[in-house]
């Protein structure tokens, strides 16, 4: 669904032109998200965290949407957007290293998720080369990058950790309060953003899109907290480039060269073995296991001599 929001232009080129800022966009997202999940977790009777755990609730909307907007924000006159999809392509293999020590006691990936994700980024790089910083501005900026990307994955590993061990087994308030966190910050930020006009002809189809597209998006990505390993949630960010790729592939009527398809062949198999995986067993189950069935070499008597 977010490999969409990059095909826009191509699949609606008379969409319209934004009339509304990053922030305020973004502000106005996030606040409906929050009211729908908190709505729906009220009418489920779902507890609300307290305490550290609503900290750690908010922690994770800054995590996952502010601090990444607001350094791709910073960052956006001095990286090119094929650059940052090169860049955010580490979130995968952060989270595969980081899983196992942030994650607790949740089903472990093994070193094979980790060679998958790499290969996924080799095929990034085969697609989109990421070019030199030529001034010391460009290399800060990739380095902001890596640091939004090492961001997401360590939100990601807490965040599945948080939602597993939250009452009730429902994330929606989880979701609610990440989201009216995001949207208080989004709102302070623009307050600073030069004034824009408000044109309901071109506000309103921009707000659907969002809401079409964005809103059912960050549902699905609360609700998958509890449902999968960090570093399989982290395969968005090559999922989202490799389903635009085959996209464009179709819809334009030029193919890429040799080296293209290798790249697209290696994202594909580096993203689908993220995915597709199997999960190794955690300690606590090994350890329940070795009570259900103990090593029968123990039981038997130690030989003569």
């Amino acid at each position: 669904m977010w490999a969409a929001d990059s095909l826009r232009g191509d699949l609606f080129p008379h969409f319209g032109v934004e009339s509304l800022s990053t922030a305020q966009r973004q502000a106005a997202l996030y606040s409906v998200f929050a009211a729908v999940a908190a709505c729906l977790a009220v009418a489920r009777r779902v507890e609300f965290p307290r305490g550290r755990s609503a900290w750690a609730c908010a922690g994770v909307g800054l995590g996952f949407f502010v601090v990444p907007s607001a350094l791709g924000a910073f960052v956006q006159d001095w990286v090119s957007a094929l650059d940052r999809v090169a860049i955010f392509s580490l979130t995968p293999v952060f989270a595969a290293v980081l899983e196992p020590y942030l994650q607790g006691s949740g089903p472990r990936r093994g070193k094979a998720v980790l060679a998958g994700a790499l290969g996924a980024v080799a095929g990034i790089l085969a697609l989109f080369p990421l070019q030199t910083p030529g001034s010391l501005r460009a290399g800060a900026a990739l380095c902001a990058l890596v640091a939004a990307a090492l961001c997401i994955a360590v939100t990601n590993c807490v965040a599945v950790g948080l939602a597993r061990n939250m009452a009730g087994r429902s994330t929606l308030a989880m979701a609610a309060q990440a989201g009216a966190a995001s949207a208080v910050c989004f709102a302070a930020a623009s307050s600073f953003t030069p004034h824009t006009l408000w044109r309901w002809n071109s506000l309103l189809p921009q707000l659907l899109w969002s809401l079409g597209i964005d809103l059912p998006a960050m549902f699905l990505l609360f609700w998958l907290l509890r449902r999968l390993a960090a570093s399989r949630m982290t395969a968005r960010f090559l999922l989202a480039p490799l389903f635009a790729i085959v996209a464009e592939i179709v819809l334009q009527p030029t193919l890429p060269p040799l080296r293209g398809w290798l790249g697209l062949a290696l994202l594909a198999g580096g993203s689908g073995w993220l995915v597709f995986a199997p999960a190794e067993r955690s300690d606590a189950e090994e350890r329940g296991l070795l009570k259900m069935f103990p090593d029968d070499s123990s039981r038997q008597p130690p030989r003569d001599g």
